[in-house]
């Protein structure tokens, strides 16, 4: 238990972990993140593994600093009132008190769209957006089934409230509207198009209040409606175990052997597309690697790099992310930075790089400075889903200005220049 040091939420990029990580973020609460599904022979997830072994997400510890005991919850709904709660009542916070309900029957009625969309909106929709990508198998009839499902729920619950009213609960916007809206973000991902929306204005309309709002706007900021519908995809097969191997046969019976008996070849697996550029005729990145964790980053590592770089192979990127407005708790960016380097491990054979978080709690910015084989940044980066999260900067290392950038991000002893202003850095991530 003494390895949790401060209060804790477990949860992953799945949409049911957005909202309580966005009430985090949004008031400043002290709670850390942590994803169980990566590090997973860390002390922290062992520790998650051992308390929660139904390996349910979002899960929450928090602990009383006082007497040191603590208090675990799972279930989504119940972490999003822990959390609110005391925001509303203790806090006097009006927003709180807002959107999880002023009255009693205001947070009932809260209650009762928060249930329903847990339940039964969700299990046809994720249903239908697991046939779609493949993680389930393809059945038409299964399928055409859960899509009628939610239709009929748009049609005769959600359309009806929102013809005659602007939100879900009583005249303002509440908890309801942003968990209901979470859940139709993956809808308009997977199941509905633009075509559709034409066909249901008080739903679209609805929706784009909701994701507007300050509260929730980081999470829509990349929504874009479907120009056409994905057509779902079938689930790929596990791979049996291989079997002893029989007594050979002779050739008279192999020839006899019906054709659909023969095993089917081995599914090829997808090449990244950086593999096409073959191996470094000079800079070799893993002897780089070596160097840069094993000498002096200032006196032998850098000028190793510099003088093994071959601008015709390789190319280093200025990386800024684009949202350091939002950004609040240092601790918050970090595990953000380490979120998008854990995303891109499939490129990590090609790239090498550091960014660090500047500044201080409620102040503060992630940039960096990141070695890609070629002289294109998108294919070693969009392994990653929130890619675009991010600007790219090609830079010049004959640039002195330039040169200075990358040898301060490598080596992490000197501040950040934010507009003439210089910026300590608070922490950062090695891409390595």
């Amino acid at each position: 238990m003494s390895l949790i040091t401060k209060p804790t939420i477990y949860g992953n990029q799945r949409i049911r972990c957005v909202l309580p990580q966005r009430i985090v973020e949004y008031f400043q609460l002290d709670y850390s993140f942590v994803n169980p599904e990566i590090n997973v022979e860390s002390a922290e997830v062992k520790l998650y593994q051992k308390l929660f072994p139904l390996k349910k997400i979002p899960t929450l510890i928090d602990i009383d600093y006082k007497t040191g005991k603590q208090f675990h919850l799972t279930e989504v709904i119940a972490i999003l009132y822990y959390l609110l709660e005391p925001l509303a009542v203790e806090k006097k916070d009006a927003f709180a008190k807002q959107i999880i309900g002023s009255s009693l029957q205001e947070k009932t009625e809260v209650l009762k769209w928060l249930s329903f969309v847990n339940s039964d909106f969700q299990f046809p929709l994720v249903n239908s957006m697991n046939q779609i990508r493949g993680t389930e198998n393809y059945n038409k009839s299964v399928f055409d089934s859960n899509i009628a499902k939610i239709e009929s729920i748009i049609d005769n619950v959600f359309t009806p409230r929102l013809t005659a009213y602007t939100y879900l609960v009583g005249e303002d916007i509440t908890l309801a509207d942003f968990f209901a809206a979470t859940w139709f973000l993956r809808g308009f991902g997977f199941i509905w198009d633009k075509k559709w929306a034409q066909k249901h204005p008080a739903v679209l309309r609805w929706f784009n209040t909701v994701s507007k709002h300050e509260f929730v706007a980081p999470i829509f900021k990349d929504f874009a409606l479907l120009d056409q519908l994905p057509s779902p995809v079938p689930k790929k097969k596990e791979q049996k175990p291989k079997k002893e191997k029989a007594p050979q046969a002779s050739k008279k019976e192999k020839a006899s052997k019906p054709a659909e008996e023969a095993e089917p070849a081995p599914e090829k697996k997808a090449k990244h597309p950086l593999e096409a550029l073959g191996k470094s005729s000079k800079f070799v990145l893993d002897e780089w690697k070596r160097q840069y964790s094993n000498q002096d980053t200032r006196p032998v590592a850098l000028p190793w790099f510099f003088e093994n770089f071959d601008p015709s192979e390789w190319s280093v990127w200025r990386v800024d992310y684009k949202y350091n407005d939002e950004l609040t708790m240092t601790f918050m960016s970090n595990n953000l930075v380490g979120g998008f380097f854990n995303r891109l491990s499939g490129s990590v054979k090609y790239m090498f790089g550091c960014l660090v978080v500047y500044g201080e709690n409620n102040d503060n910015g992630i940039v960096g400075a990141v070695l890609v084989r070629g002289q294109d940044f998108k294919p070693a980066f969009e392994v990653a889903p929130d890619w675009e999260s991010y600007a790219y900067t090609k830079l010049d290392v004959t640039n002195e200005d330039d040169k200075k950038f990358i040898e301060n991000m490598w080596a992490w002893d000197e501040p950040v220049a934010v507009d003439g202003v210089k910026k300590e850095i608070a922490d950062g991530k090695v891409l390595k």
